[in-house]
């Protein structure tokens, strides 16, 4: 890194002061997602605007603060980043439209699914979910109400079964090519000897090496603690035909085309645009939507999921643009060269394996920070992750499933600070008002439930200490197993 460059932006009594955006912001998104519950992406941009605000009271010259913000968010992964979000979020809000956690209800019924078989099946219908509608607080909300009633009713353990939701919602979310945490870990990773930012089909592909395994590892304990089953009564029978519904299965056939598109095409944005469009075919000519419920304006106002997933995803934006308005005050400070000058030429730098344990304890304290939020956290870390992993020539793969690996495990799973775990305890009682068959549970019996997070936790480790998946970028940006670095 270079370390004799002059940065233009200088602040009053000492330079530690472009940090005071950052350290507003972390203690805001605390605040907010932690200490008040306020669980809205609009709360965490108010936080990151005040925090900018702030810190331009200190900067020598005020124009020169506000023109580091501004490049930061002019910045080509910022606008590509805001881009993708948008469209993607159709093809989402498009698949809940459509009722496809409905057919994944009816199929298990078909199966006559009880007890631990129940848990675990709500473990993957949760992640099919989180995978198709790239949200994994959005799956929460949705799958709680249709499989955690159920679940009790055919015998799942209620801890176990609120953890199995919670493990699908981040496995989905982990690896969907659509997921802002898949979009996130890959962009902010720049190729060294080639154009462009890691490419979102190829990190999925790398990153079911870890995913698979960690998913197979929860399965097992969802089997083994997942409840023991029983009959089914009048009121439990009642309750799983009003959410069982096989015409939302039609809805696996955009799922399909848009993942062979871009699987083919190495292409997310082209992707998404025929997945959705062909879904909307696919949805109306089975009539599981109407043309009203696409797109509609009645009294003046505009209906309809269209509108609704621009509306869904306005607060996810709000939020990139204060925090890469951070990133443009750190990086024209030269305060990220400094951070990761440290770490670089730290002792526990000196080796690959010492570099990817620094993005290991960066990523987890980032997302205890954050509340959990993985998304926000690999947007927040992962331009240090592509600096302090490229630096060691690590493959923007290996660093974006580093990224995406720890954002998703510890931190989601740590209750006192963990935005995920009081989502789920708020679903729970929520449910406890309107069915008189389900009993609150500790939020802390949560987090030892949640067993994919964890088990995804155990395979990154292994993986770094192994070495197992370390791949380098050699001279024509392609994966090798061996650094062309002589050191």
């Amino acid at each position: 890194m270079d370390q004799s460059k002059k940065y233009s932006l200088e602040f009053n009594l000492s330079s530690s002061f472009a940090f005071l955006p950052l350290v507003i912001f972390m203690i805001s998104c605390v605040l907010f997602f932690v200490i008040f519950q306020v669980y809205e992406m609009e709360a965490l941009a108010l936080g990151g605007f005040v925090a900018l605000i702030i810190g331009s009271f200190f900067a020598k010259r005020n124009s020169t603060y506000w023109n580091s913000v501004i490049k930061g968010l002019s910045s080509e992964i910022a606008n590509t980043l805001i881009l993708i979000l948008f469209v993607v979020s159709f093809f989402g809000k498009m698949m809940a439209e459509a009722g496809a956690a409905e057919g994944f209800v009816w199929i298990g019924m078909q199966l006559s699914l009880t007890g631990a078989m129940f848990t675990l099946f709500t473990f993957l219908v949760a992640g099919i979910l989180a995978a198709a509608t790239g949200t994994s607080i959005g799956t929460l909300f949705a799958a709680f109400p249709l499989l955690y009633p159920a679940g009790i009713l055919l015998g799942s353990d209620p801890v176990i079964l609120a953890g199995a939701i919670l493990s699908g919602a981040i496995m989905g979310d982990s690896f969907g090519p659509i997921s802002d945490v898949t979009i996130t870990s890959s962009i902010t990773q720049k190729y060294r000897n080639k154009e462009g930012n890691a490419d979102i089909i190829g990190m999925v592909k790398s990153r079911l090496r870890y995913v698979i395994p960690a998913a197979i590892f929860a399965s097992i304990l969802f089997l083994i603690f997942g409840g023991t089953g029983q009959s089914i009564d009048s009121q439990g029978m009642e309750l799983i035909n009003k959410h069982s519904d096989p015409s939302g299965l039609v809805m696996l056939i955009p799922i399909v085309i848009l993942l062979v598109v871009a699987v083919k095409y190495q292409n997310i944005f082209l992707a998404s645009t025929v997945g959705t469009i062909l879904g909307i075919i696919t949805a109306v000519l089975f009539g599981v939507i109407n043309v009203s419920d696409i797109f509609l304006i009645q009294d003046g106002s505009l209906n309809g999921f269209l509108i609704d997933s621009v509306e869904d995803v306005i607060g996810t934006v709000a939020f990139v643009i204060p925090l890469f308005g951070i990133i443009g005050v750190l990086e024209e400070s030269g305060a990220m060269n400094r951070i990761v000058n440290k770490l670089i030429n730290s002792k526990l730098a000196a080796t690959d394996k010492g570099t990817e344990l620094i993005i290991m304890i960066g990523t987890t304290f980032s997302g205890l920070s954050l509340g959990g939020a993985n998304g926000p956290t690999c947007m927040m870390f992962g331009p240090l992750a592509d600096q302090i992993g490229g630096e060691k020539k690590l493959h923007p793969y290996r660093r974006g499933n580093l990224l995406a690996g720890f954002a998703s495990a510890l931190p989601i799973i740590i209750p006192f600070t963990s935005s995920f775990i009081i989502i789920t305890y708020a679903n729970i009682n929520v449910l406890i008002e309107n069915f008189s068959f389900i009993e609150a549970i500790n939020p802390l019996s949560i987090a030892i439930g949640t067993f994919y997070p964890a088990m995804l936790f155990i395979v990154f480790l292994y993986a770094i200490f192994s070495g197992w998946g370390r791949r380098f970028e050699n001279s024509k940006g392609e994966a090798v197993r061996q650094s062309e670095s002589v050191s």
